[in-house]
């Protein structure tokens, strides 16, 4: 058995350092992409995307900021970067596929369930109340983090939170009014 040397592997383009950051986070960028309201048929394609800039810029990263944080700002300036892209958007949503079918039975049926209700909700909003509202309530951003990396004043974002809670709970008091007696998850 062979065993490649540190100056192979590096010539060879592998690095642990990140292997190991994509397979103990790819799950919260994905999520975190998706979240941000990009189509589930163009979520992998951006996430690739995030893990590209990722490994250029990883030799960067400082540790000012949590792991996440700086992924997840990596993660929002990618997908604003893909949604400046109308027209490529637009070839991209006619051949997305609407959702994933399940993979197990009913427990799995139910978190979907609940993800899509979350989806739809999260599609109602306009794209900054979203972007602040998934900062914070999804990836657990602190509203001065939000704003250092958004580049928008605090108080624009306290405002566009408050506001992207309240249609939030609104559209979801609409949605259990409409299904009384239903809940899309069951613990």
């Amino acid at each position: 058995m062979v065993v490649a040397s540190e100056s192979n592997a590096a010539a060879d383009g592998f690095d642990p350092q990140f292997e190991q950051l994509y397979r103990k986070h790819h799950a919260f960028v994905w999520r975190s992409v998706r979240r941000l309201g990009v189509p589930d048929g163009e979520v992998d394609d951006v996430v690739q995307e995030v893990f590209v800039v990722v490994h250029r810029r990883l030799p960067e990263f400082e540790g000012r900021s949590s792991i996440t944080t700086w992924l997840f700002g990596i993660a929002y300036r990618v997908v604003r970067d893909h949604r400046r892209s109308a027209a490529a958007r637009a070839r991209r949503e006619a051949l997305a596929s609407v959702g994933r079918p399940p993979t197990e039975p009913e427990h799995k049926l139910q978190r979907a369930q609940a993800a899509q209700l979350l989806d739809q909700i999260l599609d109602g909003l306009d794209e900054d109340q979203r972007s602040v509202f998934v900062m914070a309530e999804v990836v657990h951003m602190t509203a001065p983090e939000i704003a250092e990396l958004t580049g928008v004043k605090l108080n624009t974002i306290y405002s566009r939170l408050r506001l992207a809670r309240r249609a939030f709970e609104q559209a979801l008091a609409t949605w259990q009014t409409e299904h009384a007696g239903e809940a899309p998850w069951k613990n």
